[in-house]
């Protein structure tokens, strides 16, 4: 009984580091998670500083906590500080090569958070992905699409990609086009569109409304309509114009015709 009563003694030093250990790697997980979400918090509240920004630095400052308690763990076990830091070098140096695509996400992560291609709240299409920007930290650029499915993109496909922003200009230009029959008057459906474009005040006057005859398509004389807005304003004018510019054509006996085609029988 002696010599397992001694032999735990010899373990005693080695339990008690452990569970210090964990209890400070637990604490340290809460704290770094709370500095990072005040962090956070404290951007959005203020009106000068880009709340993409401050979802990235909360996320520096999150990882660097995480770094500095692992640190302290290790001194917990006897490790020095000078062994500790030629550890972490050699241990980087081990991690990058076999992380490498994490090591590009970070570093592209930096990339977009200096030329800041797209904020939060933009919606955005990332190499044919779209969706409004919700996240953007060190490693990953998380979207929502516009019914609410989370996309998470690394952030290495994501500077490595075309970026298409909807959101960086203020004002959009609404395009849309018309068809009608070739019976009818092309000059009569120009002045209907523009009529119903002058009537709708998210319309801009500058640049004016265009309407021109852009195609003599096989069933339609397509009329192409180019129209200026707030871009908070693109998507219920495109539909409301297009609802609006149909009842205003049957009002006035202006045919929105079908394709169709012509068979040609031969005789015998």
């Amino acid at each position: 009984m002696q010599p397992l009563i001694d032999q735990f003694g010899a373990f005693a030093p080695l339990i008690v580091s452990a569970v210090q250990a964990l209890i400070f790697l637990i604490i340290g997980w809460i704290v770094a998670n709370a500095v990072s979400a005040y962090v956070k918090a404290r951007v959005t509240k203020s009106e000068r500083i880009d709340q993409t920004l401050g979802a990235f630095f909360s996320s520096i400052v999150k990882w660097l906590i995480l770094i500095a308690v692992f640190i302290a763990v290790l001194q917990l076990f006897g490790f020095e500080a000078t062994s500790l830091v030629a550890v972490l070098g050699a241990a980087t140096l081990a991690i990058g090569l076999a992380l490498q695509g994490t090591l590009a996400d970070l570093a592209a992560g930096v990339m977009l958070i200096i030329f800041r291609p797209y904020k939060l709240g933009q919606y955005v299409d990332i190499g044919g992905t779209s969706g409004t920007v919700k996240d953007l930290n060190l490693f990953i650029t998380e979207l929502a699409t516009p019914d609410n499915v989370q996309i998470v993109v690394p952030n290495g496909q994501a500077w490595g990609q075309i970026i298409t922003n909807y959101s960086t200009h203020k004002t959009r230009r609404c395009d849309l086009t018309f068809g009608i029959d070739y019976g009818d008057s092309a000059d009569k459906a120009i002045d209907i569109i523009l009529k119903t474009a002058n009537a709708d005040e998210r319309v801009h006057k500058d640049p004016e409304p265009w309407v021109r005859v852009v195609n003599l398509g096989d069933s339609s004389v397509d009329l192409g309509v180019r129209l200026w807005c707030n871009a908070a304003d693109y998507w219920e004018l495109k539909w409301h114009m297009t609802k609006t510019v149909k009842e205003a054509f049957d009002a006035e006996g202006i045919s929105i015709p079908y394709p169709h085609s012509v068979e040609i029988q031969k005789a015998g």
